[in-house]
């Protein structure tokens, strides 16, 4: 497996909150409070399991070249949805960074922004990959060609 998060273990655990705003909430509002929890997870819980993360934003494209159910032209929840994926050694060091004094405050605080509630789930890595550099490429590319009939 060729690592694409740096020190992620192969028994590492990836957790997902997915985030819809309430309509009186704004971007900006999610991206404070986001923020500072970020922070407080990376400086309490660096070394106690955490290995990095990340928030993406529903940008309301769809793929209709990637998607088998319709051909809609626009997420309904653009700019309204957001997914925040963290990184961690074990599902054990993340229950333990969610009972943190310094985390909880922050993280009823970003739940007052959620219209759907917060479910996180857990998921173990099954695979992860940079990928190519171009010259990396050309030969998996001449490889295939080689020997993908055999």
């Amino acid at each position: 497996m060729s690592s694409l998060i740096k020190n992620f273990p192969s028994d590492g655990v990836v957790t997902i909150n997915r985030v819809i705003l309430k309509p009186e909430y704004t971007l900006d509002d999610l991206q404070e409070r986001v923020a500072y929890l970020c922070e407080n997870v990376k400086t309490y819980h660096s070394d106690t399991g955490f290995i990095g993360g990340f928030v993406a934003l529903n940008s309301g494209m769809i793929s209709n070249e990637g998607s088998t159910v319709g051909q809609a032209v626009e997420s309904p929840l653009k700019g309204r949805e957001a997914l925040i994926i963290t990184f961690w050694r074990s599902f054990e060091d993340h229950e333990e960074s969610h009972k943190s004094e310094t985390f909880q405050p922050l993280f009823r605080k970003v739940l007052e922004l959620c219209e759907n509630g917060n479910e996180e789930i857990a998921y173990e890595m099954l695979w992860q990959g940079a990928a190519y550099s171009p010259e990396e490429a050309e030969a998996a590319r001449k490889a295939k060609e080689e020997y993908a009939a055999a």
